[in-house]
């Protein structure tokens, strides 16, 4: 049965192939591109291009006030607190399902369609739920990126390429002649110019440039830094110190300026609690619970069992010591290829 579908188009090879594969299945399709910052993000003209050779209709989406609110802000503060954000996981989050998806569908369109590398399949009768699942391409699954997801919402989302692996979309995107086959894909944050935050930084929040400390995990000064905002837990290059065995970064302290510095061993912990919980296999968290974590996208998956915590906040114990346990970051929670939700890592113990 033919749907009305809006297409978020970025003028990338995934949306591009997204757009043409719901066309070639007998849907009404449209294209829209969210306007975010200057420019920086989505390639408007690639995106009109791409609609014009697919004839179909092509919107453009001025998001540009709740992006600097809700996505540059919060990067810039959570930086200023000594924190690791995760803008891609916010901007999914506000942008493309919320303000887009609500957009969509107050202007009748039965779905939202993205070219993520995730799945959404119902869940086994009698229930009429959905379930967000890892993409099949191992190496592009981008479920990570989607646990804040919701159920109302997963009701009127489309990942046409969750089945597929990235030299399937680039074959068919050939095949289709499609402009966008061969363009290179970007993986910097989309508003950071050539990936380097600590410029954005020193350009946007020049505040964050306070001078303090580098000690050792004993209380030893070893040397200064420009700002905490600079450093992040598991950071081994660029420290600025010659302190005889390799350190990393293991803690960083706002309320004191401090960077501890640590040996790898130092950077493990068995135990983490997450905030701001979303569950999507359940409403909350009532009982402990086996799952596999990722605590970073290219992290590994490593087994642990999640409980519910003061707060509304989420204990982890990992069943293994695990390093680079960055506050700010996301811990996403799977049962085997089903994401059963997620949060913010608040601090390791």
């Amino acid at each position: 049965m033919s749907k009305r579908v809006l297409v978020a188009m970025s003028g990338g090879v995934d949306s591009s192939t997204t757009a043409a594969l719901l066309l070639k299945e007998g849907h009404d399709v449209e294209g829209a591109t969210l306007k975010l910052t200057s420019g920086l993000c989505c390639d408007i003209a690639s995106a009109q291009a791409v609609c014009g050779a697919l004839s179909i209709p092509h919107r453009v989406i001025d998001a540009q006030a709740e992006f600097d609110r809700g996505i540059i802000d919060n990067f810039v503060a959570e930086y200023r607190m000594g924190r690791t954000p995760n803008p891609c996981i916010r901007c999914n989050d506000l942008i493309k399902f919320n303000r887009l998806l609500s957009y969509a569908l107050m202007n009748d369109f039965e779905y939202l369609a993205t070219g993520h590398y995730a799945r959404i399949e119902p869940e086994a009768p009698p229930s009429s739920r959905f379930l967000l699942k890892k993409g099949e391409d191992a190496g592009k699954d981008q479920s990570y990126f989607l646990y804040r997801l919701t159920r109302d919402q997963m009701a009127h989302v489309l990942f046409p390429l969750g089945r597929l692996t990235k030299v399937d979309v680039r074959r068919l995107a050939a095949e289709m002649k499609l402009a966008a086959a061969d363009r290179p894909e970007s993986q910097e944050i989309c508003f950071v110019p050539d990936n380097n935050y600590r410029a954005f930084l020193k350009e946007h929040a020049p505040e964050t440039l306070r001078p303090g400390e580098l000690v050792l995990t004993d209380g030893t000064v070893v040397g200064r830094h420009d700002g905490v905002a600079f450093f992040t837990v598991g950071q081994r290059r660029r420290l600025g110190v010659a302190a005889g065995a390799r350190r990393y970064v293991v803690r960083i302290e706002p309320d004191t300026n401090r960077v501890v510095l640590g040996k790898p061993g130092e950077l493990e912990t068995r135990e983490m609690l997450v905030s701001d919980p979303n569950f999507i296999l359940f409403g909350e968290l009532a009982a402990p619970l086996r799952v596999q974590v990722k605590i970073r996208y290219r992290s590994p998956y490593v087994p642990a069992v999640i409980s519910p915590s003061e707060g509304g906040r989420v204990r982890v114990l990992f069943d293994r010591p695990v390093a680079g346990v960055s506050p700010g970051q996301a811990a996403v929670f799977y049962d085997g290829d089903v994401v059963v939700g997620g949060g913010i890592i608040e601090k390791g113990k």
